[in-house]
């Protein structure tokens, strides 16, 4: 299965040569098949000139033509990503590619999505900021909460995904952060399975955070709301759908 990573960039100039020259280092060592895929999401700095300096075949840079936005970014990365696997990853070096390596293995046992958590037994978090921890533990508390889950990172945006549970997962709408929130939660309303594992997370060392929390509150709101009343008013038509394609061996993204 080829492994596409999408990884959104805004101005990340400082921090992309890690994040993708370790990428590169442990996805061969482990002999996954992948490409990067750099969505450059209308950087004012030199982060397409940083990336294409690169020079490697398995490294793509691409500029979202679009509206900028980082959900519009990412949405944009999976039209032009080729793989099977699909993967969204920070350009900050903040997502351990080691991770990334565990989630493909996930995928590779049969699950539709594989999701990481910072905060369970064997996951290590480095130099999060106070403020911004508070206010992520208190979400995932308010949606796991709403959508009765276990899994208590689905703000992340480092998760991987099967290509036929994103196509399941469409329309997407989400055009900032809250696509974040988005995926995961489309995709467990909508009956694809998924294992979560431990991962790790190290503060950036380069650049600013894009994430503004004041001006994505009502947007995460919106976006949680509206996947409820999904998952209130389908009745779990979705998952009753998927286990019908199952039994019948058929592929699933097609009743999805």
């Amino acid at each position: 299965m080829l492994l596409s990573v999408v990884i959104p960039a805004r101005n990340e100039s400082g921090s992309l040569p890690s994040t993708l020259g370790d990428c590169l280092t442990v996805l061969r060592r482990e002999q996954v098949p992948f490409e990067l895929i750099v969505v450059d999401d209308g950087s004012t700095d030199d982060t397409i000139s940083v990336v294409s300096n690169l020079d490697d075949p398995a490294i793509r840079i691409i500029a979202n033509p679009g509206e900028n936005g980082f959900g519009l970014a990412i949405r944009f990365g999976i039209e032009q990503a080729a793989g099977d696997v699909i993967a969204i990853m920070m350009a900050d070096a903040s997502d351990s590619p080691e991770d990334l390596v565990k989630y493909y293995r996930v995928i590779e046992e049969g699950y539709d999505c594989a999701f990481g958590s910072r905060f369970i037994r064997g996951s290590r978090v480095i130099d999060y900021p106070s403020h911004k921890l508070l206010m992520n533990r208190l979400a995932n508390l308010f949606i796991r909460v709403v959508f009765g889950l276990r899994f208590n990172d689905i703000t992340n945006a480092f998760k991987c995904y099967r290509r036929a549970a994103i196509d399941g997962m469409m329309p997407l709408i989400s055009p900032h952060f809250n696509l974040t929130v988005e995926m995961p939660l489309k995709a467990i309303i909508r009956g694809y399975s998924f294992k979560v594992v431990p991962i790790s997370w190290t503060n950036r060392k380069e650049g600013v955070s894009k994430l503004k929390i004041k001006e994505m509150g009502s947007r995460y709101l919106f976006i949680v709301l509206y996947l409820w009343l999904e998952k209130a008013l389908s009745r779990g038509d979705y998952i009753r759908k998927r286990k019908a394609a199952m039994a019948a061996d058929l592929p699933a993204s097609r009743h999805a």
